[in-house]
């Protein structure tokens, strides 16, 4: 079916198509179900909808990618928040994807609409941690629902000099464990956890949709081959390799440079100067550094892979 008559048969609103259900499982049997597009309609939608503003086309766009949403929220499970919601933020991030295509890039719709996808994951997610974590047990909850109304309460009670203190006092954090039948350990747990604040993982930005940051946060590079590499070269210069680059000097020109660069008094004052070592070897200081400064090339040399 050629992408003319394609379209002829969506007048209506596209998103018609995917029905009113009432549980997840239903949701993404019936996305699965959607068409998928050629690379020929998947062009020729995504330029109408760029020159002309084809708002079925953006639908048709849409529709033919929800299931790389349901596939992509799967991996965010573990984080305890619940597939429907992931999904919804990820078709968030589809029809932004939709919206921005450019199909002259010669790139897939499916490859450009991923990082969008992640990055409204993402965020949702860096939004909701701290809401998700606060609370995981039967008397955690219990006591996030209660215990700022409680302390309100017993500020209303308070003293003058107590109505600017912030902490709970051992009194009140065993009325509050009475009263709500948890252990006074827990309270003190929770009062914590409230009062403790978010703490922002990216610097606040005026790009509004444009930003990607979270996607760059949730990555951890730190076990990345190349940067292992990196690290245990670096380990082997600090150690090893400074010693094979001292070996290949001369006795005069490694005690200059143990005493100008290695070498660490108890004052932190570093080791001799080079008017010390002049006077010590009955030569003058630029002697002393022409040497240092042949013995640092010849160093450097020595450290280079054969």
């Amino acid at each position: 079916m050629n992408i003319t008559t394609a379209s002829a048969v969506t007048v209506r609103d596209p998103w018609s198509l995917v029905p009113s259900l009432g549980n997840l499982d239903a949701y993404v049997s019936a996305v699965n179900r959607m068409p998928m597009l050629t690379p020929t309609q998947e062009t020729e939608l995504a330029r109408a909808l760029r020159d002309q503003g084809d708002v079925q086309a953006a639908g048709r766009l849409v529709l033919s990618h929800l299931r790389l949403v349901v596939s992509i929220s799967r991996q965010y499970l573990g984080y305890g928040l619940p597939q429907g919601d992931l999904i919804q933020e990820g078709n968030v991030g589809l029809m932004k994807a939709v919206k921005r295509f450019d199909p002259e890039q010669g790139v897939r719709l499916v490859s450009y609409a991923m990082h969008w996808i992640k990055a409204e994951i993402h965020e949702y997610i860096l939004k909701n941690w701290r809401m998700v974590k606060v609370a995981t047990t039967k008397a955690q909850r219990k006591l996030f629902f209660n215990l700022r109304s409680m302390k309100q309460g017993m500020k209303g009670d308070a003293t003058d000099n107590d109505t600017h203190r912030n902490t709970l006092t051992p009194a009140e954090v065993a009325h509050m464990a009475r009263e709500l039948n948890v252990k006074a350990d827990e309270v003190v747990e929770m009062e914590m956890r409230l009062s403790g604040g978010d703490v922002a993982l990216e610097p606040q930005t005026d790009d509004g949709e444009e930003s990607y940051a979270p996607i760059a946060y949730l990555a951890d590079d730190s076990q990345e081959p190349t940067r292992v590499i990196e690290a245990r070269g670096r380990d082997w210069l600090a150690g090893d390799g400074i010693a094979h680059a001292l070996n290949a000097l001369d006795e005069r020109s490694r005690r200059i440079v143990e005493e100008r660069w290695l070498k660490v008094n108890d004052d932190s004052s570093g080791g001799m100067t080079l008017h010390e070592l002049a006077a010590e070897y009955g030569v003058s200081a630029e002697r002393i550094r022409q040497i240092e400064v042949a013995a640092m090339k010849k160093m450097r040399k020595a450290l280079v892979p054969a």
